[in-house]
Parts: structure tokens; sequence; C-alpha cells
């Protein structure tokens, strides 16, 4: 940090001795041209120096609020096991503190990854307000939203319906993290100037050696580590305790903020849960109940396209975090660790991006068809302890397994005459596949879960009545070899 105190001093002596130099110099110099080329010098060193003090101070405020994080925690130890508490929590934060510590360590010791870090740092020269504190004055959490770009001009489109439906800025601050060195995209999203935060570009831009089998999916390399840059960016260094995850090919529901604001009590409260997203895989038009605008599930599968996260994941998976292929490898058991995501009835987020590194993968037979929420839901105001695991999981079994069962020729020629919800099992991986098809439910696996299964059961709405779609009432898990 020291030295890079001394660089700066010693260009700005040079940049002073050049003006001195043709002010007093005889020799034939278009000195207009001359002035207007060292005025330009002198503002971008000015601006540097803004952002090295900037940085520097960030960094220090990283390091005392780390100090004060490990007497708080050293302090709550000798506490809780004098009163003979569970440590469990501790343990955690201790983890946290560690991983903490070492990325800020990182940035101080490193002189390359400060000199990336300094160059790209806001695309306004009106600083845009980074809150260290994880709530706002009123207690309500400061939710982060960091959108992921790289060559689509169309995230203007996600940008703006993003800052619409922003129901406060300081609460829901928008970092867009620019991957692919692609001017026209950089310039887009410069326009927006200080009513986001742009990370410019980040900052490891060289070619991704992948296996030679591999390599038309290089692609997938670069997004995952982009992937990891920018969240322990947000997380570490910016400091924020959540983060929603945006894709710039993204539609976004009007309840957007207030979904996620509204499940945000769960996802830090319930051990059992380790993602809110605003994705439902089965999401389509004539698959969900349109008047169930506020029915959530649990699901064991993870949606992404639009997911909330808190810093402990992310100090979880970031130390193991894949070289690619990132969404399969977070659906596998080692990660999930049978935990649950939230997910809609009716999807609060829609993509509108055909062409992509998945070459529009399920985009013409499904994505394509997902319907997006135009009812505003207050989540906020609802009472959501539903979906906390003690209590859901009672109730959803005896929902499903108490439903009368049919088939799926009994259900599409409407002859069945039962009430309410209905079963149709399922016994084997390709007798879902077979069921999944015919219904138009996407009936691919990852790591054994079907898309939107809970428990393995897959819950959809067809001709005005609630489907299961089960397997056996003993179910003891997910089979990994049916993916």
């Amino acid at each position: 940090m020291r030295n890079r105190s001394v660089t700066v001093i010693f260009g700005s002596l040079v940049l002073w001795g050049l003006i001195i130099y043709f002010l007093i110099s005889d020799q034939p110099v278009d000195r207009e041209q001359e002035t207007t080329r060292i005025s330009t010098q002198i503002s971008k060193l000015e601006r540097r120096i803004k952002q090295e003090i900037a940085l520097n101070q960030e960094l220090f405020a990283s390091i005392s609020e780390v100090k004060q994080r490990k007497r708080k925690i050293i302090v709550n130890t000798y506490t809780d096991e004098k009163q003979g508490r569970n440590t469990n929590r501790i343990d955690e934060d201790k983890l946290l503190l560690k991983k903490e510590k070492k990325y800020v360590d990182n940035n101080i010791n490193n002189n390359d990854v400060q000199q990336l870090q300094i160059e790209p740092v806001y695309s306004s020269e009106t600083s845009y307000n980074v809150p260290i504190k994880g709530k706002l004055p009123n207690g309500s959490p400061i939710i982060a939203v960091l959108v992921f770009s790289c060559n689509r001009i169309t995230v203007q489109r996600c940008l703006d319906q993003l800052i619409k439906y922003r129901p406060n800025v300081e609460q829901f601050p928008i970092i867009v993290s620019e991957d692919c060195q692609h001017r026209q995209t950089a310039d887009v999203i410069a326009r927006y100037g200080n009513q986001i935060m742009h990370i410019q570009v980040q900052p490891d831009q060289s070619d991704i050696e992948v296996p030679p089998k591999e390599k038309k999916f290089k692609g997938y390399f670069k997004i995952a580590r982009h992937y990891g840059w920018a969240l322990n960016h947000v997380f570490f260094q910016l400091r924020y305790d959540t983060v929603i995850i945006v894709e710039d090919d993204l539609d976004i529901a009007p309840d957007f903020f207030e979904y996620f604001l509204g499940t945000y009590p769960l996802l830090v409260s319930d051990n059992s849960l380790w993602c809110v997203s605003a994705w439902n895989d089965n999401g389509k038009a004539g698959l969900v109940d349109e008047n169930a605008a506020d029915v959530l599930y649990r699901t064991d599968f993870f949606p992404g396209l639009g997911w909330m996260l808190t810093r402990q994941l992310w100090a979880e998976l970031s130390p193991k975090w894949p070289k690619s292929y990132w969404d399969d490898w977070i659906r596998q058991p080692e990660q999930r660790r049978n935990r649950a995501c939230i997910r809609p009835e009716i999807s609060r987020t829609r993509t509108f991006g055909k062409t992509g590194v998945s070459n529009g993968m399920f985009y013409e037979r499904h994505l394509k068809y997902i319907k997006l929420n135009t009812e505003f839901v207050h989540f906020t105001r609802m009472n959501l302890t539903y979906l906390l695991k003690d209590n859901y999981d009672i109730n959803f079994v005896n929902e499903v397994y108490q439903s009368t069962v049919v088939s799926f020729s009994e259900l599409k020629s409407g002859k069945v005459m039962a009430p309410g919800a209905v079963r149709i099992p399922y016994y084997s991986r390709q007798a879902y596949k077979n069921t999944a098809k015919q219904f138009g439910l996407m009936d691919d696996f990852r790591s054994g879960v079907p898309r939107t299964g809970y428990r393995g059961v897959v819950t959809f709405f067809y001709k005005g009545r609630r489907v299961h779609l089960a397997p056996s009432a003993n179910w003891n898990g997910y089979d990994t070899t049916w993916s």
C-alpha cells in the first residue's frame, strides 16, 4: 500500500515537472495542444488518486470490521460456553471470519490484484454510496442485486426493469459485473451513471485451458470464473450480507423485489433453506394456477434464474467453487446437503436470451412459454411460516399421499370425479420421464433430482386441478444414477 502511494506522488512530480519544462522551454511547441494534453493527464491522475484513497479507506474499514467481529466472536464464545449453549453458530461465524480476513489480506498484499481493481471502479464520476452495514436504519435488510453481463446490449432491458420496479435505492443497490470486454455492452451500462454500480471488467480476461473434449463448452468455464470473482467481490470486499443474482437476459415481475423481501426472513431463519429463487422450471402457461400468484413451494432442485443467497452460504461454497458448469455442480449432494430452495407457483423472472452459451437448449420447447407474473402480491404482509421445514413437510406429505390416484388418460379425458388434488405415481426413471413428457413438463434430472421436485414429488397444475407426480410413500431419497 505504501509503495502505491509513493508511485502516485512520483507520478504527480513527473507531471508537474513536464508542465514547468514546457513553460520555460524555448523550443517551438504547440502550447495550446500540449496544455490540453497535460490537463487531460492531470485529470486522469486526480481520478486515480481519488480511487486509491477510496479503495484504501474501504480496505481499512474491512480490516476494522474484521477485528470488531473477531472481538465479538471471542466474547460470544466465552458467554455461550459458560452458559452451555449450542456452539454451531459460533463455529460458522469463525469460518466466515477466517474467509473474509483471508480475502482482505490478499487484497492488501497482492499488488497485482490491487492494480486490477483500481482501474475500473465505477462507471460514473459520481461516487456510489456503498452501505457497510447489512440493514437500513429501520431494521430492514439491505439486499444487493448483482447483474451478470457479458456481450448483450439487451442488458438495458433487464436494467430498465430493475430500476423501474426497485422500491428503494438504498435497500436494493444494483451492481453490474461485466465480463467479455464488449465495448458496446459497456457503453450501454455506463449510461446508467450512479443509478447502478458498474464493475466494468472482471480482472482475469486470460484464455482458459479446457480439456480437448470440452473446447466447445469453453463459455461455461468463463461463466464460472466470472461468478466466482464477482461474488467474492460483492460479499467480501463490498461487504453485502445478502445478494440477488440476476443475469442480463431476464425480465422481472412487478413484485420481484417484494417477493425477495417477503421470503428473506425464511432464508435467514431456516437452516434447511439455502436459496430463494424467482423461477419455476415448469412454470409454463397451462401448467400453473394463474389464480395462485401468492402460492410458494419448497424444492430440492436448485432453480437459479434470479435467486437470493447469503454471505454465509458463499463463504461455504467459494473455497471449492468449480472451474465450469457451476449450476450443475451446485446441485450435487455434496453442495446441496439436503437443503431446499423456495420457488413460486408463477415465475417472477422470464428469460429472453434465446442465444447464448447453451445455444438455446430448452428455449423453444420450454423456456419461451414460461409465464411471468403480472399480479402484485404483498408477500411482506403475508404469514409465510408454512414454508418452514417443520411446518411444510407434514402438510405436504399429507396432501400428496391422501390425494386420489389417477392415470394420465383419466385426467386428460376429464373422467376424474373426485374433487381436489390428484396423484400420478411413478416408480422408475423412465416412468417419470414418460409421464412428464405427456404433460409437457421438463423431464430431465440433475444429481437425481427432477426439476421443481421436493421429496421426489413434482407438483403442477393441469386443467384446473393440482397434480402431484409422486414416487411411493416410502420414498427414501434421490438416486443420482437417474441423471
